[in-house]
């Protein structure tokens, strides 16, 4: 008998399952809180188109934990200030989309390869060098998911504070520029807002696959909804699962977290995809036909 080339066994094993859960009890804290908050800015990204601004700034990230992981710093100290350099270049010299897709794309290159020189110089646990890639969900400790807990609470009360103008400012920045918004300050300060967010998201999904928190989760909502209110919640809603989910599925399984969360993420964008199709279709077919019958 032919043994099969693949078993499931070998990817998911809910052996001692609530026992992980009890233990990793930080990651899935911290799991929910950067699926929340990472949707609600996601929304903003989305409209400000800065999607490949998020991967921008996750490399400069990645860079700054690598180092820090070489020269024996903190992590998360080097992850934020990575996060945060390339956040401020690209607010401030990136004022126009074509300035700052160049920002990026200069950006994106040169923290990966200062990334993977510091990693290539490490010579301490292969695992630590692959889980700034790709997550490591046991590798939230209390002390970590204070830290967490703390920047995002930061940025979520930010955002609230800074809501209406920045939601004008990314639908019309030029009547916002109009109506005396400060444009330049409310993208600075939004830039350094998702910065902030993607240096602690690093820990858990990695630096590669950072955008199905920030970008994913807000893209699905704004497929079945338009409401200035519906979308956030959506978004925070999709965040939720898709990191929580991935967090509970990566406990029973030999994976790293990235895949799980990437793929809940992206199968709750198909299905709002779909449900978009189906709605549209079904409004045409529900529209009332125009035009004139000519009399025979």
């Amino acid at each position: 008998m032919i043994a099969p080339l693949f078993d499931w066994g070998d990817v998911f094993s809910f052996q001692d399952y609530g026992a992980l859960v009890a233990l990793l009890a930080n990651s899935i804290v911290a799991g929910a809180v950067l699926g929340i908050v990472g949707g609600l800015i996601g929304v903003f990204v989305m409209q400000r188109d800065l999607a490949f601004a998020v991967h921008g700034v996750s490399e400069l990230s990645f860079a700054g934990a690598a180092a820090a992981l070489l020269f024996g710093g903190s992590v998360v100290a080097g992850s934020l200030g990575g996060a945060l350099v390339a956040a401020i270049l690209i607010g401030i010299l990136g004022s126009k989309a074509r300035d700052r897709n160049s920002i990026v794309g200069v950006l994106m290159p040169f923290g990966l390869g200062l990334g993977i020189l510091f990693l290539s110089l490490y010579d301490g646990r292969t695992a630590n060098r692959f889980s700034l890639l790709t997550g490591q969900i046991v590798s939230v400790s209390s002390p970590d998911l204070g830290w967490l807990i703390g920047i995002s609470a930061f940025v979520l009360v930010g955002l609230l504070l800074m809501w209406n103008p920045l939601r004008f400012d990314s639908l019309d920045p030029v009547a916002a520029s109009a109506r005396g918004i400060p444009t330049r300050f409310v993208s600075l300060a939004f830039m350094v807002l998702l910065g902030l967010i993607v240096a602690v998201s690093v820990h858990i999904i990695g630096a590669l696959l950072v955008m199905a928190l920030l970008v994913t989760p807000a893209a699905a909502a704004m497929r079945v909804s338009a409401g200035p209110l519906a979308v956030p919640l959506l978004a925070a809603l999709f965040g939720f699962v898709s990191a929580v989910g991935g967090i509970l599925l990566a406990l029973a399984g030999t994976l790293p977290v990235s895949p799980y969360i990437t793929t809940i993420s992206f199968l709750i964008y198909v299905g709002c995809w779909v449900a978009q199709r189906i709605r549209n279709r079904v409004r045409r077919s529900a529209a009332p036909r125009t035009g004139t019958t000519l009399p025979a």
